[in-house]
């Protein structure tokens, strides 16, 4: 298989941001596993990990959690995926597509290479900066009267739609090798603010991690090719360069 040919169906990464009880991780991994997905990563849960109250909560689901990968910061944890969906059920003042979970899951299905899929903490939610990393935000139509979903229903959601979608069969990109990782377009996005600090674009420090923020958002949203990303980096280094 080329680099031209990817699987269409690759099962998404469930991410838990900062989840803070034990029982409802193992609730989470439950919820994944009733419906086909094993990829569980957690970043900074606030009880550390492993957690003693997530293995009986998850009634079986103990591949999920034998397997969960812990990460420090939602940056680590997507750096492998091409695409991210953040959900939230609250305007956050980014621009960004929304879709629901049935939307989610079909293009899930027949999109290259990996998806995250990131969960925030049970009280609060995914916070702006995190929700900024994602290309889309995932929200569920709930009563606006009382928009509360817990950890579980929230991932067994999205998992039902995933697994209602299908397995898809191999899909063929001629002339494109895929998407790119986060971690690439994460590179892109270091340069360039490194670039505009070089000539004190930030100057208004009040601004500053607004126009930051704004600046991630914008690139975030398209998702760009590896190839696409490699040609922007080399086009901040050319104007850098002359600058210089």
């Amino acid at each position: 298989m080329t680099e031209a040919v990817r699987s269409a169906n690759e099962p998404p990464a469930i991410v838990l941001v900062r989840p803070q009880l034990g029982e409802n991780i193992g609730k989470a991994a439950r919820a994944m596993l009733n419906f086909g997905l094993a990829e569980m990563r957690l970043v900074s849960p606030r009880d550390g990990w492993p957690n003693p109250d997530a293995g009986p909560a998850a009634s079986g689901a103990d591949i999920v959690l034998e397997n969960a990968k812990v990460f420090e910061t939602v940056a680590e944890a997507v750096a492998d995926c091409a695409y991210v969906y953040a959900t939230t059920v609250r305007k956050r003042g980014l621009t960004k597509e929304v879709v629901g979970p049935e939307q989610a899951a079909r293009d899930t299905r027949s999109r290259a290479g990996r998806t995250a899929i990131l969960f925030g903490p049970e009280r609060s939610g995914l916070e702006t900066d995190d929700v900024a990393l994602a290309q889309t935000i995932l929200t569920v139509p709930v009563n606006p009267q009382f928009g509360s979903l817990n950890l579980a229903q929230a991932v067994i959601l999205f998992a039902y739609e995933w697994s209602k979608a299908g397995v898809g069969e191999a899909t063929t990109f001629d002339n494109y090798e895929g998407p790119a990782p986060q971690a690439d377009l994460e590179g892109l996005i270091v340069q360039l603010t490194t670039a505009l600090d070089n000539i004190d674009y930030f100057r208004v420090t009040v601004r500053a991690p607004t126009a930051r923020r704004t600046l991630r958002n914008m690139l975030t949203r398209p998702s760009f090719s590896a190839k696409e990303v490699r040609t922007l980096r080399g086009i901040v280094t050319a104007l850098t360069k002359r600058r210089d």
